[in-house]
């Protein structure tokens, strides 16, 4: 498999013991059969093979460089709200106490700005499709600004000739035949829904905050609009959950609604600086009195626009684990190494939290010393910021390995909260050589 261009071939010993011979017979003037010749050259155009480290790594230096910089579709996420109706076991950032009355929520006029932001950008670009992701928080709490919002744009893109998806990343409690419906004529793409495990361990996880269980409402929700939507399964487990997964994946297997469901991915709860793994999901609180002001959900970290970065801070066994009981199970999912790289790389991904503030992703968003600038025009200090997340390329620690296109190094918001530094990198190679033998022999057995 070629990470860089996706080309996979399955092969027999004999030219796994030609490619291994290759580099000692081209420097030492070996007389190759035409068999020989014949393969080493069809292994040379689907880049198996490479001229040398130095040219293989300034083709690497181009393939960050040209996805850094591609214009053909502009992504945005937006944070409707930090407010939340959830009160997760394992997130600071949930509804306890007074919570919601300190968080930031935007307000209709700022909503409206937000999509003359987006309006411009869509005229500076001149992209073939627009992304706009809505997150939180939990996003619709705040309703009035999804349907500005995705109405707006819709009429926006419409008019420009630009492809438009609208994606949700909900808790489900409030998601509704109604809300679908709405969004569907906006070119609704598809929502997300969180569930931690099987009944008892999911209402244990996601309570609401006086406590009552939120599991039989979301199954109830995600029923009513099947059908009407792509749906994927999300869930975050840690050492104490993980084993009632594959409960969850037998029940919703006899769902009715169970052909709905596009995609099945679980990742696990990012630990902090401090907390052993397992531990709580990563948010750097602003103390004012002591209530947690600052950070989006983090119980959807790292996924982002719709895109992903579903990998961070892999834990490998688990992880294996849990893709091989969804694909018995018999629901889609991803292979673990078509993984990245991440849109923190990329140049014309945007965040945007409640007041305006823009992120380079929606893991550093609502934490103001990572805004790397404001719709209103860049303010002191986030110019500074913007060059930070702009020089990451942890990918460049890594050596030679064969990873590096779909990890990059892996996820900085992991580093930034594990390491305390969002430029090392995050390595799980072991994750990936168990997916990628995975997927070989899942290759292999339909060839």
């Amino acid at each position: 498999m070629n990470t860089f261009t996706d080309a996979q071939a399955l092969v027999s010993p004999d030219v796994i013991a030609l490619l291994d011979q290759a580099a000692y017979l081209s420097t030492n003037g070996a007389t190759l059969s035409r068999e020989q010749h014949l393969a080493l050259q069809a292994l040379a155009d689907q880049g198996f093979l490479v001229e040398s480290r130095e040219a293989e790594r300034a083709d690497l230096e181009r393939f960050f460089a040209d996805f850094r910089d591609d214009s053909t579709q502009l992504r945005v996420t937006v944070l409707t709200t930090l407010q939340c109706n959830f009160a997760c076991d394992y997130c600071i950032q949930g509804d306890h106490g007074d919570y919601n009355k300190h968080a930031g929520r935007m307000s209709i006029d700022e909503a409206a700005r937000v999509a003359a932001w987006v309006e411009a950008r869509l005229d500076a670009l001149r992209p073939e499709s627009f992304v706009l992701t809505f997150f939180g928080g939990e996003p619709l709490l705040n309703l009035p600004v999804v349907y500005l919002l995705a109405e707006r744009l819709w009429a926006a893109t419409a008019a420009r000739g630009v492809t438009m998806l609208v994606n949700v990343i909900t808790n489900g409690l409030l998601l509704t035949p109604e809300v679908v419906d709405r969004l569907n004529a906006c070119g609704l793409n598809g929502v997300k829904v969180t569930l931690d495990g099987d009944r008892a361990t999911h209402d244990l996880m996601r309570p609401l905050r006086g406590g009552q269980g939120t599991f039989d409402r979301i199954v109830a929700n995600l029923r009513a609009v099947a059908g009407r939507c792509r749906i994927s399964i999300g869930g975050n487990f840690d050492h104490s959950t993980v084993h009632s997964y594959p409960a969850l994946l037998a029940f919703l297997r006899d769902q009715d609604f169970a052909a709905s469901i596009a995609k099945v991915n679980f990742k696990p709860v990012i630990g902090r600086q401090g907390v052993a793994a397992g531990g709580l999901i990563p948010l750097t609180p602003v103390d004012d009195g002591g209530k947690p002001l600052g950070g989006a959900c983090m119980s959807t970290a790292g996924s982002g626009s719709g895109s992903p970065c579903d990998a961070c801070h892999f834990v490998d066994e688990q992880l294996a684990f849990l893709r091989a009981e969804t694909r018995r199970h018999g629901f889609p999912t991803p292979d673990g190494v078509h993984m990245g790289p991440c849109e923190i790389h990329k140049r014309h991904a945007h965040t945007i939290g409640p007041d305006g503030s823009l992120y380079a992703c929606p893991g550093f968003a609502g934490e103001a010393a990572q805004a790397v600038g404001h719709i209103g025009g860049t303010r002191p200090g986030h110019a500074g910021v913007a060059a930070r997340f702009s020089s990451i390329a942890a990918w460049k620690q890594c050596g030679d390995c064969a990873f590096i296109p779909v990890c990059g190094g892996g996820c900085a918001v992991a580093s930034h909260n594990e390491l305390g530094d969002m430029h090392a990198p995050t390595c799980h190679k072991g994750s990936f050589d168990t997916a990628l033998a995975a997927l070989a022999q899942d290759v292999a057995g339909r060839g």
